[in-house]
């Protein structure tokens, strides 16, 4: 009975897990990645260690030099960032430009739209008034008909 029991979770659990272990090409792709990234980390960690290092010994010389250095950084930050705001206002005025061409002509197909549907409004009730107007007449003609009958006026007796 214990066996039987074991049994399913046994199978069960052999379902989850692969038939076979991964393949040699697979264990040398991931020893390749591996290596690559632990020398890439190591690249970048340097990179950011010399940097540190240039900043440090550096900053003396900007501080000695700062009457000249500083002046010129303003100025070309400055000039880039009113390069940025010129381009970001640029794209602005034309978007909003933009949405209000497409606003207006939105606006000028629905009063066409609505000029249409009055037309057809009037039309329709036209075309209604007629149509009552041609029921009546031919309600009369009916009614005349039925009074002179089919040879002529109707004799009183």
């Amino acid at each position: 009975m214990a066996e039987h029991q074991l049994r399913p979770c046994n199978e069960g659990i052999k379902g989850v897990l692969p038939e076979r272990g991964p393949s040699s090409s697979q264990v040398l792709a991931v020893m390749t990645l591996l290596r690559l990234g632990s020398f890439l980390l190591l690249l970048a960690g340097l990179t950011l260690t010399i940097t540190l290092i240039g900043l440090a010994v550096s900053s003396p010389v900007f501080v000695i030099c700062s009457p000249v250095l500083l002046p010129a950084i303003l100025v070309i930050v400055f000039a880039v960032l009113g390069f940025i705001a010129s381009g970001a206002f640029g794209v602005i005025a034309l978007s909003s430009m933009s949405w209000t061409v497409n606003y207006l002509r939105r606006l000028r197909f629905l009063e066409q739209m609505e000029h249409v549907n009055r037309q057809a409004q009037e039309t329709a009730g036209q075309m209604g008034q007629r149509v009552r107007e041609t029921r009546q007449r031919v309600q009369s003609k009916d009614l005349k008909s039925d009074r002179t009958g089919p040879s002529g006026p109707a004799e009183k007796g």
